[in-house]
């Protein structure tokens, strides 16, 4: 899975150190033929079955050449369960409270309440995130999708291990479970905290705080909404609502520069997640995940991608031209804006997935500088 974690990404996480997978954009529909069907130790079978979801034979825990020891004395188990939960590849995320919090009118900033209101939901962000993470793993260490994805012919590790504690055998599945069920109850704990501490309750605000803590966690799990279609409206609209809900706790409304932002920071979430699901074609066919990427044909993934580019250029601009950002906002994300052109053209070019993810990482992290200039420029007073 990958929800577009710029930093990595939510379970198939990386940050572009993978072996690239060819280097042309039809290479995509090439792997699609040899999908991976994965039994035992990531052995690659050529199939064109786009089985139902989870139906793919299962690969062991801990068996093959990627087994290791388990996770053993306090720090190693610490160590187990951060990497469990992506913690090194998902802070990005977590820069959506920088974004809101820098829209703030000034005077609004260091209240009191405010404060109070962000720190419950940012740790309830983190437990929401920890469960999605944990039990995204889970599912693909069960339907074999982590061990085609990260495995090649013979077990040859394609991405750092590491990073699946599940494949590498720290963890068990149990213990990822139970992991992912307690981090989903924190998550709900420290979000119905906030709610009861916000100055402001607003309907909306309350109704996509439970849209996201009861459709999140289920990208890969419980009704695994990936499989059904849904995987690029979570990986963008997730991050657009973590935005949206703790500023409307705070302030009771959503002015249209907030919405604006929320949007781009959801999309440039996708627009590192649709390069990764590019790369993870053939593992994605095999277990019946289905994102755009698996279903469209190569010319069809690449208008994809370039439909949302263009979307996040137009937006960026339109927003400026409309009077829903100052007339000047497009020019604090104009370094963004080149990068992301960069990203698609290169593509569009040499095909090379993991090349044009890292670029959307730095895209990503290029553009929240630049809102945020933008708002403590604007917010200032």
């Amino acid at each position: 899975m990958d929800t577009g974690s710029p930093s990595g990404a939510v379970g198939r996480s990386g940050t572009g150190t993978d072996t690239p997978r060819r280097g042309a954009v039809g290479s995509a529909r090439a792997d699609r033929v040899t999908a991976t069907r994965t039994s035992g130790a990531g052995t690659d079978a050529a199939s064109g079955t786009r089985s139902g979801a989870g139906t793919a034979p299962s690969a062991g825990v801990s068996s093959g050449p990627a087994a290791g020891p388990p996770a053993t004395g306090a720090r190693g188990r610490l160590v187990a369960y951060a990497r469990l939960a992506k913690f090194e590849f998902v802070l990005d995320y977590y820069l959506s409270m920088v974004v809101l919090w820098t829209a703030l009118a000034g005077s609004v900033r260091f209240a009191p309440d405010t404060l109070t209101t962000l720190l419950l939901f940012l740790l309830g962000e983190v437990g929401v995130i920890s469960a999605v993470m944990a039990l995204d793993d889970v599912n693909g260490i069960r339907d074999g999708s982590d061990r085609a994805n990260y495995l090649g012919t013979g077990g040859t590790p394609l991405r750092p291990l590491e990073r699946k504690p599940l494949l590498t055998g720290a963890l068990t599945v149990n213990q990822a479970t139970r992991f992912g069920y307690l981090s989903l109850l924190w998550g709900a704990v420290f979000w119905t905290s906030a709610a009861l501490a916000a100055p402001e309750r607003p309907l909306w605000a309350l109704v996509v705080t439970g849209l996201v803590l009861f459709a999140g966690f289920q990208y890969s799990w419980g009704l695994k909404l990936s499989y059904r279609g849904l995987g690029e409206v979570l990986i963008m609209g997730c991050p657009l609502v973590i935005v949206v809900a703790p500023y409307g706790f705070v302030t009771g409304h959503l002015p249209a520069i907030v919405l604006v932002q929320a949007v781009l920071f959801g999309l440039w979430q996708i627009l590192v997640s649709c390069y990764s699901n590019t790369k993870d074609i053939s593992g994605d066919a095999a277990v019946g995940r289905s994102t755009v990427a698996v279903h469209a044909s190569a010319r069809g993934n690449l208008l994809f991608i370039g439909a949302l580019s263009a979307a996040d250029l137009l937006l960026t601009v339109g927003a400026s031209a409309v009077g829903w950002a100052p007339w000047w906002f497009f020019a604090a994300l104009l370094p963004e804006m080149a990068l992301r052109l960069r990203q698609f053209t290169s593509f569009s070019r040499n095909g090379d997935a993991l090349l044009a993810r890292r670029r959307g990482v730095v895209a990503f992290r290029t553009g929240v500088a630049g809102i945020v200039l933008a708002n403590l420029i604007h917010f200032a007073s």
